[in-house]
């Protein structure tokens, strides 16, 4: 996709090592096909981006104990995949922690890299890749995270909540990651309800 619209190929690499956020990259290529708007672009990632402030809350214990500088570094390569399989290890040995984090982040990262610069040199040259499907790619590695992180029926009224709201405004003509926001607060504030009702019928 960047190739197709005019990125070079070192700006894709160093897009990947830096921003390393494939959903905020594709959002802000797509703002850049469309209108060439460095700010769009930038406010709309950023948009998509707002989930990781409750994806890196959910490592405080994850995280305690490391300095200020390796926190930071194990945030930017903590990615959506290498989170959720880090929460769902842990769920089932509470001895996994931020090596594991790390470790999977580093190969998701120099992986990524690497790929999506070698697909940078070739891209140019392929065809629209939409008709053969591979835009699922991403849907489906969402799914799998999304049944990863299944916690029983507790989680319907939520994730239906989210995914209604999401697809209700991407309907209306909505940007894709204001949609996404907005599913993921109506999500959190559903969930939120639901529990204080618990609590006050306990």
């Amino acid at each position: 996709m960047a190739a197709q619209v005019g990125f070079p190929w070192w700006g894709v690499a160093l897009m990947s090592s830096l921003v390393h956020a494939g959903s905020s990259q594709i959002v802000a290529v797509e703002q850049f096909a469309d209108s060439a708007a460095v700010v769009g672009a930038a406010f709309a990632g950023a948009a998509l981006n707002l989930r990781y402030i409750g994806i890196i809350a959910s490592l405080t214990e994850v995280l305690s104990g490391l300095s200020l500088r390796a926190k930071l570094l194990v945030i930017h390569i903590t990615g959506d995949e290498n989170w959720a399989l880090t929460m769902s290890q842990r769920a089932k040995d509470p001895q996994i922690g931020v090596r594991f984090l790390i470790g999977s982040g580093l190969v998701m990262i120099t992986v990524w890299t690497i790929s999506t610069t070698l697909g940078a040199f070739v891209g140019s040259t392929l065809p629209n890749l939409e008709k053969f499907g591979l835009g699922f790619a991403f849907t489906a590695a969402f799914i799998a995270m999304a049944r990863g992180l299944w916690r029983g029926h507790a989680n319907l009224v939520p994730w239906i909540a989210s995914f209604a709201v999401t697809i209700g405004l991407v309907t209306l003509g909505i940007p894709k990651a204001y949609a996404i926001v907005a599913g993921a607060i109506s999500g959190l504030a559903v969930s939120h309800i639901l529990r204080d009702r618990r609590k006050r019928a306990l």
